[in-house]
């Protein structure tokens, strides 16, 4: 009968493995909240986890609770297995041997005891106080991790009751007994599921599924082993020799959980390298679209990866190659191979089973100290998958929003919500899998929780150089508003060109090109101000720079801005600014103080602002010197400083790891 009981706890730890990957996976798509209740890999696993407590209390009924709990611990090898911490194989032996070695011993000596109602009632107010404890360092930690292993360990113990109630009850059905007193253990053992559910959700939202199967399957077994050997006398016939055994089985089998519970990055060995004696690190920076591309993301990776390299660090992107790439000093730039778009020749991208195939080959020879990855597209995604299963630490940073793609991928407008959902899910699935993510404002990161991203993500601005955009050249005779961006569909230049004509005196200067630009160009026309209107296309730096310093002001009517570097670096020069008031501009401008917000769509209002800002040159000056000010916050150098501190966290370290170039 023992044999049979062993037998099915190992299959519900199988079980509760499983479920465990499972419910993991969903929890970190949409947080521990109630929709959580839709996804259907967490009602496959709310599947499982029934299934597994079933099994388990069948083998609860034929074999003593010291015999049978202690197998829940070979989940967390299980578990580490179906997330390819292979390199863990020790740690995964040392647990099963020790459970193996426990169950052995136990088996031989524990006595099976009548559980009555008073001694349920005794253990009920043991666990609660074991759960009191790790719930209030649980409420009161700001460390996620920290906050995942007190809620897996209250949890833990929740459960541990839940299989002191269930060998009450699997023992008065065998008995043929069953009354008041059996109901209310039932009742008992559906509380505690519910409690103990309820906190390995949040467990799973704070950590790897791994961390949370640790603490349950050393948790759980501690308590319900203890509560068997000293309230039900399991363990009156115990020698003092095979008390010492079980010790000594139960510290090995813990020592391997402990090891598995690790976090991912101090499992890495770096043999092969040089040691680094100094704070400098090697850095990884995953980008699907670099320079010479030109766009927001792109020159954001750019001036991440210069200004880490000019802090000392040893910085390599990777990147989709491009026939104008140029070598940029100070940074390694890998290359991947990539293929041109038939419609959008300055667009490429890479074929998914070429890009993990070298984006695995090369982490492995970089052995980077921190990946860093840009997009949650294809070279991110196997960037991130790479780094991931080599247990080196990772960072992710958002630049997305669905509706940079709609126009490009001409989705119908019925399809728009559906993308839009699907489009944040597949971002959550990759990006769920990083040690922190980031977004560049409070509201880019507010729009990611609001998509079902679990609420761990943190602003941190991309930065600008403020230093390269305060030039002085010669003001143009006229005033000009100047529009810097992609001409696509999201930045609306039209309503721009339309309020243009509206204002008398006014003029304008577009720089960008894009899948708009003959439409808009024909719009100019039929508006009759081309003679007020110059569309330059793409520039050079130099000439972008020039053209920042020789406006009067600067409007940005785009809805999908993130963050919108274009209007950062108008405000680096100086100028006013006029923007929709949508997305993450509001935080870069403070109506009245520095530019004006506008309704997208108003094109009357953005009328009335630009000829309020066109004939009133104090104001314009006034509100250009506010613009510098606010952007003051938004310097380059402490956005690096805020990265390496991430990069420190991320690493294990306690201080941030700053390297600055002698």
């Amino acid at each position: 009968m023992t044999m049979l009981a062993i037998t099915l706890a190992v299959l519900g730890a199988v079980c509760f493995a499983l479920a465990a990957r499972l419910q993991h996976d969903a929890v970190a798509e949409t947080g521990a909240r109630v929709s959580v209740l839709r996804q259907p890999r967490w009602l496959g696993g709310l599947a499982l986890l029934v299934a597994g407590a079933g099994v388990h209390a069948a083998a609860l009924g034929m074999a003593p609770l010291t015999v049978v709990q202690p197998i829940g611990v070979l989940a967390i090898g299980m578990t580490a297995l179906l997330d390819r911490r292979f390199r863990e194989l020790p740690a995964i032996l040392l647990t099963t041997v020790g459970v193996g070695a426990f169950v052995f011993f136990a088996s031989g000596s524990a006595t099976a005891t009548q559980i009555v109602p008073d001694a349920e009632l005794t253990a009920g107010f043991v666990v609660l106080g074991a759960i009191a404890v790790p719930g209030v360092i649980a409420a009161l930690t700001t460390n996620a991790r920290v906050r995942a292993v007190a809620f897996a360990s209250a949890g833990g113990v929740a459960y541990a009751y839940v299989s002191v109630l269930m060998r009450a009850v699997s023992q008065s059905v065998q008995q043929g007994g069953f009354g008041l007193s059996h109901i209310a253990s039932v009742l008992g053992i559906a509380l505690s599921l519910a409690v103990g559910g309820w906190l390995v959700q949040h467990a799973y939202a704070g950590g790897p599924p791994h961390l949370a199967v640790a603490c349950l399957t050393v948790v759980d077994p501690l308590v319900a082993v203890g509560i068997g050997a000293f309230l039900l006398g399991e363990a009156a016939h115990l020698s003092v020799w095979t008390g010492a055994a079980l010790i000594a089985c139960a510290l090995a089998a813990a020592s391997g959980v402990f090891a598995l519970a690790r976090q991912p990055h101090q499992v890495k060995t770096r043999t092969e390298l040089p040691v680094n004696t100094s704070s400098a690190l090697r850095i990884v920076i995953a980008a699907d679209t670099f320079p010479p591309d030109v766009n927001g993301a792109a020159r954001f990776a750019q001036r991440l990866a210069v200004g880490l390299a000019e802090n000392g660090h040893d910085v390599h992107v990777i990147a989709p190659d491009s026939p104008k790439a140029t070598e940029i000093p100070g940074v390694t730039v890998h290359r991947l191979r990539s293929h041109r778009l038939p419609f959008y020749p300055d667009f490429r991208f890479c074929l998914p089973w070429q890009a993990s195939k070298e984006a695995d080959e090369l982490i492995k020879s970089l052995k980077p100290d921190v990946v860093h990855v840009q997009a949650h597209f294809v070279v991110g995604r196997f960037v991130l998958n790479s780094a991931v299963a080599q247990g080196i630490p990772t960072l992710a940073t958002n630049h997305f929003m669905p509706e940079n793609l709609f126009s490009h991928a001409h989705v119908p407008a019925f399809l728009q919500g559906l993308s839009r959902k699907w489009a944040y899910r597949d971002l959550a699935r990759v990006f769920g899998r990083a040690d922190i993510v980031t977004a560049p404002t409070p509201r880019a990161v507010q729009l990611l929780h609001e998509s079902g991203f679990p609420e761990r993500a943190v602003p941190v601005s991309c930065g600008i150089d403020i230093s390269r955009y305060q030039r002085s050249v010669t003001h143009n005779d006229r005033p000009t508003a100047l529009f810097v961006g992609r001409l696509d569909e999201e930045k609306r230049v039209d309503e721009f060109l339309r309020a243009l004509a509206r204002v008398p005196g006014a003029f304008g200067e577009i720089v960008g090109d894009g899948t708009c630009r003959a439409e808009w160009e024909l719009l100019a026309r039929d508006l009759d101000i081309t003679d007020r209107v110059k569309f330059h296309g793409f520039v050079s730096e130099d000439d972008l720079l020039d053209a920042y310093a020789r406006c009067d002001l600067f409007v940005m009517p785009g809805v999908a801005e993130l963050q919108s570097l274009a209007t950062m670096e108008a405000m680096a020069a100086g100028k006013p600014v006029i923007a929709a008031n949508a997305m993450a501009l509001p935080h870069l401008v403070h109506p009245g103080r520095n530019g004006w917000l506008f309704e997208p769509g108003d094109v009357n209002q953005l009328a009335q602002r630009l000829h309020t800002l066109v004939h009133d040159a104090p104001m314009r000056a006034r509100m250009g010197a506010t613009s510098s000010e606010i952007i003051s916050h938004h310097a380059l150098a402490a956005t690096l400083e805020r990265f390496e501190g991430l990069y420190a966290r991320a690493m294990g370290h306690t201080t941030p790891i700053i390297a600055l170039a002698a």
